[in-house]
C-alpha cells in the first residue's frame, strides 16, 4: 500500500494511504488519548476527547476517524487542543458520579487518568442538572450503573458488533440519553448470555461483575466448611496484570501460592477437569461418528455460547455436547468421588472457581448442575475477584514462592491448559480422539492449523482412512456466521469448538481490565494465549488420556469414559429459550 508524508509536530510521519490520524501519530511514537474508541470496533469520533488541529481545518478534528491526506500538518498537543479536552471531560464529570475511592475501577479508569493527565480538578466542575439512575442487579452476573456512563457506547458496540446479540442500546435522547436495555427492561429478562464483554469494554465503572469475595471470606472463615477451590487455565495467563506484571505473563505457581495463603482447605486445578472433558467429550465424538448419532458436535465448555446457542440456535441444541463444562465436571466430581474418598459430607464442601468467565456465574445456577444433590459449583469469582481477595489479605503476591496444587484433583496435561485459547480445547480433543481411532501414537501433537486468535477457522484430518473436518469459531458473532453456513449446508463439519469471548477464555469477561490504548495496538488475546501454549509445551504430559489421576478416578470411580455413572455425574442437558432485545 502506497504511503503519504504528512507532518505531526513539525515532524515528517510517513503512513500507509487511508491511515486515520491516530494511526499516523501511533507510528510517530505519539499516543493521542482516547476514550470511545475501540479499534475496528466502536469507531464513531463521539466523545471528542482525541481531537487535534489541523492546519486549515476550520475546527478541530477527531483523529480516530479523520483521514490523512498528502502535506497535512496535524498539531497534537496545542493549548488549544489541550483546553478543548479539558473542558470535554470537565462536561463529562458534570453528570458523572464521582465516587472514586469505592468505585471497582478506581486507579484502573480510563476516566480518572485523563484527567489526571490533564489536569482537570473537582472544583472546575460544571454545576446543574444531574441525572439519577437506579442500579440494574437483575443479572445474575453483572451490575449496570448509568450514574457512572460516559455514554462512550464501547459496550453497545461489542454488544452488538462483536457478540451478535444487541441487548442494550441508547435510549431517550439529548441529555436524558442513557445506555438500557429495549423496554427499560432489565438485563435479566433480555437475551444476554452473561459474557461480559461489555464490562472489559468500559473505559469506567458504569458496568463490572457481581462481587462474591464476601461469600468466598465467610466459608472460608467457617469452622464446619471444607473450602475447595479450582482455578481455570485462562487465569494463570491473566492474573499477573493485576500486580504490574505485563500482560503475557504466567503465574501458576504464584497464583496457586496466594489461594493457599487466602486460607482454601485445598487448592485444585480446572485442568484436571479438562482433562476429564476431554475424555468424555472425545468418547461421545467417536460414538456419533460411528453410531450415526447428530453432528456435528459442537463443544459445551463455553456457558455463554451455551445460553447464547439456546437463545438464538435453539434447533441446535441437539449438536450440543451432553458434557458438562470444565468448571461443573469439576465441582460433580469433588461432591461425589473426592467426597466419597475422604469421607466428608457433599452438603459441607463449599466448592469454590475462579474463572476468567462472568457467565460462569450464571452456570452455577443452571438446572441439572447438582450431582450430589446439592450445587457443583457453590461460588464462581473472577480473575478481578481472586486479585482483589489476594490485595485485601495483604498478600505480597510478587514475592510469593511458586508452589504446586493439591493431590489427586490438581494434576493437568498440556492437553488441559490450552482450553484457555480458542482452539485449544479442538487441540486437546484431538489428540485424544486420533490416538483412540488410529490406535497409534500421534508423533506430532501441535496441531497448528486449529491455533491462532481468528475468529473462524477450519481444518481437516485423515484419520484412520475418514476425513475429520473441524471447525472454531469465537466470539459469538463468529458463530453465529458459521452455523448459518452448516443450517444452509454451506459448510459440513464433524466437529465444531466454540468460545463466547473472541480469542477464548483468555480474553473472557472476568479477565484484569486492559486500557483502550494498549488494546488499540496489541493483541492481548495472543499474548495471553501465548502462555498457555508454553505451559503447554513444558508439560511432560500433554494428551488428557494420559493423564494419570484421570485413569485412576476412572478406575475407582467412574468406570470408562460414556459410562453410566459418568453421565449421571459429568453431563447434563439444555433448554430452549426465547430472544429478547433491542429491535433492528
Amino acid at each position: 500500500m502506497e504511503n503519504i508524508t504528512i507532518k505531526i509536530n513539525g515532524m515528517e510521519v510517513s503512513a500507509p494511504a487511508g491511515s486515520t490520524i491516530l494511526e499516523a501519530a501511533r507510528i510517530a511514537g505519539i499516543d493521542i488519548p482516547t476514550l470511545c474508541f475501540l479499534k475496528e470496533i466502536n469507531e464513531i469520533g463521539a466523545c471528542r476527547i482525541c481531537v487535534v488541529e489541523v492546519k486549515g481545518a476550520r475546527s478541530l478534528v477527531a483523529a480516530c476517524v479523520y483521514p490523512i491526506n498528502p502535506g497535512m500538518e496535524v498539531f497534537t498537543n496545542t493549548p488549544l487542543v489541550r483546553e478543548s479536552r479539558k473542558k470535554t471531560l470537565e462536561l463529562i464529570l458534570s453528570d458523572h458520579e464521582r465516587k472514586c475511592l469505592s468505585c471497582v475501577r478506581s486507579e484502573n479508569c480510563e476516566l480518572q487518568k485523563l484527567c489526571k493527565d490533564l489536569g482537570v480538578e473537582d472544583e472546575s466542575m460544571y454545576d446543574g442538572a444531574k441525572n439519577e439512575y437506579e442500579l440494574d442487579e437483575s443479572a445474575p452476573h453483572m451490575i449496570r450503573d448509568n450514574n457512572k456512563c460516559i455514554l462512550c457506547r464501547r459496550c453497545v458496540a461489542v454488544c452488538d458488533k462483536v457478540q451478535g446479540i444487541g441487548v442494550i442500546g441508547a435510549n431517550e435522547r439529548g441529555f436524558k440519553t442513557h445506555i438500557s436495555s429495549a423496554f427499560e427492561m432489565g438485563l435479566a429478562d433480555t437475551s444476554c448470555v452473561s459474557c461480559g464483554q461489555c464490562i472489559v469494554a468500559c473505559p469506567v465503572g458504569a458496568i463490572y461483575e457481581k462481587d462474591n469475595t464476601k461469600e468466598v471470606f465467610d466459608a472460608i472463615a467457617d469452622p464446619d466448611k471444607f473450602v475447595v477451590v479450582q482455578t481455570a487455565p485462562a487465569v494463570r495467563a491473566g492474573l499477573g496484570e493485576e500486580f504490574g506484571l505485563p500482560v503475557g505473563s504466567g503465574v501458576e505457581g504464584k497464583m496457586a501460592a496466594a489461594l493457599r495463603r487466602l486460607g482454601f482447605d485445598k487448592v485444585f486445578d480446572t485442568n484436571f477437569s479438562a482433562d476429564l472433558t476431554i475424555m468424555e467429550e472425545a468418547h461421545e465424538f467417536l460414538d456419533r461418528v460411528k453410531n450415526g448419532g447428530t453432528l456435528p458436535l459442537i463443544t459445551s465448555c463455553s456457558p455463554g455460547w451455551i445460553k447464547y446457542c439456546e437463545h438464538y440456535f435453539p434447533d441446535m441444541t441437539d449438536n450440543l455436547s451432553s458434557c458438562k463444562s470444565p468448571q461443573q465436571m469439576f465441582g460433580a466430581t469433588l461432591k461425589t468421588y473426592y467426597a466419597q474418598k475422604m469421607g466428608i459430607d457433599p452438603k459441607k464442601i463449599v466448592s469454590v472457581s475462579v474463572m476468567p468467565c462472568t457467565a460462569k456465574k450464571f452456570e452455577i445456577g443452571r438446572d441439572d448442575q447438582d450431582a450430589a444433590g446439592c450445587p457443583d459449583v457453590d461460588i464462581s469469582i473472577t480473575t478481578r475477584e481472586l486479585a482483589r481477595m489476594i490485595k485485601g489479605a495483604g498478600l505480597r503476591f510478587l514475592d510469593l514462592p511458586d508452589e504446586d496444587f493439591d493431590d489427586p484433583l490438581g494434576e493437568g496435561t498440556g492437553a488441559a491448559v490450552i482450553f484457555g485459547a480458542t482452539g485449544g480445547v479442538m487441540e486437546a480433543a484431538l489428540r485424544t480422539a486420533v490416538e483412540e481411532l488410529t490406535g497409534e501414537e500421534l508423533k506430532n501433537l501441535d496441531f497448528t492449523d486449529v491455533r491462532g486468535v481468528e475468529g473462524i477457522k477450519e481444518a481437516s484430518y485423515d484419520v484412520a482412512g475418514m476425513t475429520v473436518k473441524v471447525a472454531i469459531a469465537s466470539g459469538l458473532g463468529n458463530a453465529r456466521t458459521l452455523l448459518n453456513k452448516v443450517k444452509s449446508g454451506e459448510a459440513d463439519y464433524h466437529f465444531i469448538e466454540i468460545m463466547g469471548c473472541p480469542g477464548g477464555c483468555v480474553n473472557g469477561g472476568g479477565q484484569p481490565h486492559v486500557p483502550a490504548s494498549f488494546k488499540n495496538a496489541n493483541d492481548v488475546r495472543a499474548l495471553r494465549g501465548k502462555v498457555l501454549y508454553d505451559y503447554d509445551a513444558a508439560n511432560p504430559i500433554r494428551k488428557s488420556h494420559e493423564n494419570p489421576q484421570i485413569k485412576k478416578v476412572y478406575d475407582e470411580f467412574f468406570g470408562e469414559p460414556g459410562s453410566h455413572k459418568a453421565h449421571e455425574i459429568l453431563h447434563t442437558t439444555y433448554v430452549k429459550r426465547e430472544v429478547n432485545r433491542i429491535p433492528e
